[in-house]
């Protein structure tokens, strides 16, 4: 059984679709890189799987049962923002809160869980740090216990939302190879949304674009499967394969439904031409 199934989903704010007939499925040990530009739904799909979001249409499993009721054994790793200098709790409070912070009240905290954080931060190498006030540390060391504090509870599925905006290139290789580093002893699958796929693209298997409904030809549609026919409405853009299929001036060129050129540039993808300024921004220069 798969441990992520998502199957004809929608998702329509009044009259706005973000997308529409969106399906996949996430094996064990599988990354799923999900890119696109800003306002085409990566964090909302991401909520859906966590449960704390309803689809207008279509359905997502977690192990074969709703989202809902598999939230306590999904790893979430939020965008990186740094603590306030002033913040007193300790590094290893963080990680526990992926153990107990779902919880109301406090709880008694017992030898085999303190012995798990323990495991957990050494896993991510922030031991030495354990101890000190969040707020002292650098966004590096911050976003490794958040990191820790999402593989804490041995998860089924881990899910990373932008986890590398404000770090710098060395940071960016030490998060991607930690949930690396899990999935591949522990086999759980990562889903990590992106605004550039280099800092992971030693690690995809499969990526999941989500652009902008375009306007199509008639008879036409927005989506682009490489593995199955297209077969979905004019306002559905998105497209799933691995970097090759997908990653590809024509592929894009077909979601935006204007020219898109995919470079090389010394081994990094870098994208040219989507309406989206921001978009060709943060590719452009590795954010």
């Amino acid at each position: 059984m798969s441990v992520v199934a998502v199957d004809h989903l929608a998702l329509r704010f009044g009259d706005r679709t973000l997308f529409e007939g969106l399906g996949f499925e996430l094996e064990r040990g599988e990354l799923l890189a999900v890119l696109g530009p800003n306002g085409t739904g990566k964090t909302s799909l991401l909520r859906i799987l966590l449960g704390l979001l309803q689809p207008t249409a279509g359905s997502a499993v977690v192990e074969g049962c709703p989202p809902q009721e598999r939230c306590h054994r999904i790893g979430y790793v939020p965008q990186q923002r740094v603590f306030d200098r002033d913040v007193v709790l300790r590094g290893r409070d963080l990680v526990r809160l992926g153990l107990d912070g779902h919880r109301w009240g406090f709880g008694r905290f017992s030898a085999t869980d303190r012995s798990r954080v323990d495991a957990s931060l050494a896993e991510v190498g922030a031991t030495a740090y354990a101890d000190a006030p969040v707020g002292r540390l650098s966004g590096g060391e911050q976003q490794r216990l958040r990191v820790a504090q999402a593989l804490v509870a041995d998860p089924v599925l881990i899910l990373a939302d932008e986890p590398l905006l404000s770090l710098d290139l060395a940071h960016q290789r030490g998060v991607v190879d930690l949930l690396d580093a899990r999935r591949q002893s522990a086999g759980t699958p990562v889903v990590f949304v992106t605004h550039d796929v280099n800092p992971v693209l030693h690690t995809v298997d499969r990526v999941l674009y989500l652009a902008p409904p375009a306007p199509q030809a008639p008879g036409s549609s927005g989506r682009v499967s490489p593995a199955r026919p297209a077969t979905l409405p004019a306002t559905a853009s998105w497209a799933i394969g691995t970097p090759t299929e997908v990653l590809t001036s024509a592929t894009l060129s077909r979601l935006y439904g204007t020219d898109v050129d995919v470079l090389d540039v010394r081994g990094r993808v870098v994208v040219v031409g989507t309406p989206d300024d921001q978009h060709v921004h943060h590719v452009e220069n590795g954010h």
